[in-house]
């Protein structure tokens, strides 16, 4: 097959850079002083040995990384990035990733290498048998796996060019076999751009095998390698599948997952699948952890692989193809133990393939970044610049070890800036996000359907749920999210089954409404759209208000809206009532957009100065919103006698909303304990009432120490049908309600079941509902 001229033809082109992609990233565990750490795998996380996303490797310290499958690489780096936040906080407070594929320094005694604690015994069994085999240093080692599948339209543009294998399954094979025969053939390339791991910890090596520091330990002879009678020709599928099958037989690997190839060839659980499937995608599994980057891989790496990958299928192999793999085995190993700041034997060879990989993206329309090969070049023609010269020099001043422990503490601050955001997924709102955080945290896939309108797919095993804006789900049915969304409809129903609502007028149309401005005008009164959440256009008058005033509430109201309403003004403070489930989960008092006057700053001042609270920010991306300064605030400012140009007293409170939502920069106080179960109780019957499973519904109340059963103690002014959830997990003050982990619970039962099984309990006590007879 001329390869080459198949992947010119104008009907491939389209779809060469069509791939899909997965990483592995293991790595240690360590201390904030860069010591290999004593712990048990965190609690936090689900502690199946079958975590899709976090998983323990050879040892209790070494996790495992393992990001979906993803059909770009913007979104497998998404994916990373999440995967790694969830990993961080869930570890101990003082815990963090070593950044490096060679292990920090491990204990004297070999045997006080903990192996991983799994659940399984013959998961248990097969790391002690490695441990016999290599002994438990070799498998502290970590690194990168990168899983790649070229696309099935360019498999199959490719085979409709040919006439030679009519079998589909069997010419995607042998795509797969030239591609692998060649990157065995040129890993050393790979070494030397990327490899990282150039000295060794203390008590890694038992004698001073190796004392000089080289390009990658890992993938040289002293690192991750099998013992020399293990051999595993891939001239053909055939003979790779009976020689790892002899090999296992002979007693050489324990099991078939023993043999440690640059490339490793995939389409089922077991090699001898690949008789009846094929060869799905090939996992390239000699790249070290980029300690540059905090998530072990930097997006040009990728790119480079993929690109590489291309150029390796277009270019031509030796006649031997045994020999021609056997040869790239031999000069990887030459390229591995060159020094960092050495000129690598094969730079003629590297400049070439460059030049070669350069022309060919060219040549076939293939995007890359435009930094890609300036990059590449840089680090041929000088090798500092490589990943392994850049460790050892920075090395040079403080030791390795050294400088790895403060690449970790820069990661380890990384992940804990902003807690309350998932990385990767920063763009989506903030309970998504959340939820997303604890969906990967136990192990539940998450796709995401439609990213702006925040669609979720959450899988676990067979049992499937949809969830939108994070508690929007089916356990609760359309018509009861049209009666929340429709606050005239939530009031009558509520009214009709005997709980106190405000009374007030619907208006339609905006000169009716002025119409009616004597029948509010000298009394307490809220104006408000019908149906928009978040408080916009609300306007409240606590005093009744002049018709100028009047009219520009009912103008705000009718710009979010094409009905509104004109109700009456409770008086009492307002809190956020959580329902789930018939059961109170949290409990917010919410306080209006404020203040706080020095005697010596303007209003505004004092306004951008408490927007810099780092908790504050725009578009439900922060657990609190920035105070705006639009025109509500100025009416309500003009109600108090003040201008944005006022100087408040020292110590006085000025309140810039009258509505006490978070989303228009009020502040949020958790008050779940000190709220009576009897007003609980009324939240709880009121959402049952309008049929709603997970509901916001907010109450005034004047006193919370006078019984619910008394007159006028309290009234529902809202019910909302997709409450956030963040102002609770976050609250300004008061303690957190992790409201998205109960989300998941409810949606999948089964998993507080298998965390009981394993002993898997709760550190906080986040986590309790109020359930009311």
């Amino acid at each position: 097959m001329d390869i080459k001229k198949m992947l010119e033809n104008d009907r491939v082109k389209p779809y060469l850079l069509k791939a899909r992609y997965g990483i592995e990233k293991e790595g240690q565990r360590v201390d904030l002083s860069g010591k290999l750490t004593k712990t048990d795998h965190p609690k936090s996380i689900s502690t199946r040995d079958e975590h899709p996303f976090i998983k323990r490797d050879f040892s209790e310290t070494q996790m495992e990384l393992i990001t979906p499958v993803t059909e770009t690489l913007d979104e497998l780096f998404n994916y990373l990035a999440a995967i790694h936040d969830v990993a961080y906080r869930s570890m101990g407070d003082n815990e963090m990733l070593w950044p490096l594929s060679m292990p920090p320094e491990l204990p004297e005694k070999e045997e006080d290498i903990v192996i991983a604690k799994l659940n399984n015994p013959e998961n248990v069994q097969y790391r002690q048998s490695l441990s016999n085999s290599y002994g438990r240093r070799k498998q502290m080692i970590s690194g990168i796996h990168f899983n790649f599948e070229f696309g099935d339209e360019l498999i199959q543009a490719l085979f409709n060019l040919q006439s030679e294998i009519k079998d589909y399954q069997q010419f995607k094979t042998e795509i797969y076999l030239k591609t692998t025969r060649n990157y065995l053939h040129y890993q050393w390339l790979i070494t030397y751009l990327y490899g990282a791991s150039p000295s060794s910890e203390k008590n890694f090596f038992e004698e001073d095998s190796l004392n000089e520091p080289v390009r990658s330990i890992r993938n040289s002879k002293y690192g991750y390698t099998n013992h020399s009678d293990v051999q595993v020709l891939h001239s053909s599928l055939e003979k790779y599948v009976s020689d790892i099958s002899l090999m296992v037989k002979r007693g050489l690997l324990v099991e078939e997952k023993e043999f440690y190839s640059a490339v490793r060839l995939r389409g089922g659980q077991h090699v001898s699948d690949l008789k009846c499937h094929g060869v799905r995608y090939i996992e390239l599994r000699n790249i070290d952890i980029n300690p540059f980057e905090k998530n072990g891989i930097s997006y040009e790496q990728a790119e480079f692989l993929h690109l590489f990958l291309i150029y390796l299928l277009w270019k031509d192999e030796g006649n031997h193809r045994d020999e021609w793999v056997k040869a790239g085995n031999f000069y990887n190993d030459l390229v591995a133990l060159e020094h960092p700041l050495e000129h690598t034997q094969f730079e003629g060879d590297a400049k070439n393939i460059i030049d070669e990989m350069e022309h060919l993206a060219e040549f076939l329309d293939l995007t890359v970044s435009d930094t890609l090969f300036i990059n590449l070049r840089q680090m041929l023609m000088d090798p500092s610049k490589t990943l392994a010269g850049r460790l050892y020099k920075d090395s040079e001043k403080d030791s390795q070890g050294q400088v790895a422990t403060s690449i970790a503490k820069e990661n380890y601050e990384k992940s804990w800036d902003k807690p309350y955001q998932l990385t990767g997924f920063t763009d989506m709102e903030l309970s998504t996000q959340n939820l997303m955080f604890d969906a990967i945290q136990q192990g539940i896939q998450v796709e995401i359907l439609d990213r702006q309108d925040q669609f979720l797919k959450l899988q676990l095993k067979d049992h499937v749920e949809f969830v939108k804006n994070g508690n929007m789900t089916s356990k609760d049915s359309y018509v009861s999210t049209l009666i929340m969304e429709n606050k005239t409809v939530t009031k009558k129903i509520l009214h009709q089954h005997g709980f106190r609502v405000p009374n007030g007028e619907e208006y339609n149309d905006i000169d009716y409404a002025l119409r009616s401005y004597d029948l509010f005008s000298s009394k307490p009164f809220v104006v408000k759209p019908k149906t928009t959440n978040y408080g916009l256009g609300i306007s409240i008058f606590k005093e009744g208000a002049n018709y100028e005033d009047y009219l520009k509430a009912i103008t705000l109201a009718f710009k979010e809206d094409s009905s509104i309403l004109v109700e009456e003004f409770l008086n009492g403070t307002e809190y956020r009532f959580f329902v789930l489930n018939d059961k109170v989960c949290a409990v917010l008092s919410r306080v209006p957009a404020n203040i706080k006057g020095d005697g010596k700053h303007t209003i505004e001042e004092l306004v951008m100065q408490k927007n810099r609270d780092p908790l504050r920010g725009r578009d439900h991306r922060t657990p609190l919103e920035s105070i705006q300064l639009g025109e509500l605030e100025n009416l309500m400012l003009k109600g108090q006698g003040y201008r944005m140009d006022s100087i408040p007293k020292n110590d006085e409170i000025v309140y810039l909303r009258e509505n006490s939502n978070i989303s228009t920069g009020g502040d949020s106080i958790d008050v779940t304990d000190q709220i009576p179960d009897d007003y609980k109780k009324i939240a709880v019957d009121a959402v049952s009432e309008l049929g709603a499973k997970i509901c916001g519904i907010d109450l005034i109340i004047e006193n919370t120490e006078v019984p619910a059963a008394n007159k006028n103690t309290y009234g529902i002014i809202e019910a909302n049908f997709n409450p956030s959830m963040y102002m609770h997990i976050y609250p300004y003050k008061g303690e957190s309600r992790r409201l998205t982990m109960h989300i998941i619970h409810y949606l999948f039962p089964e998993l507080l079941q298998s965390q009981s099984n394993y002993g898997y309990h709760y550190k906080n006590t986040d986590l309790q509902c109020y359930a009311v007879e």
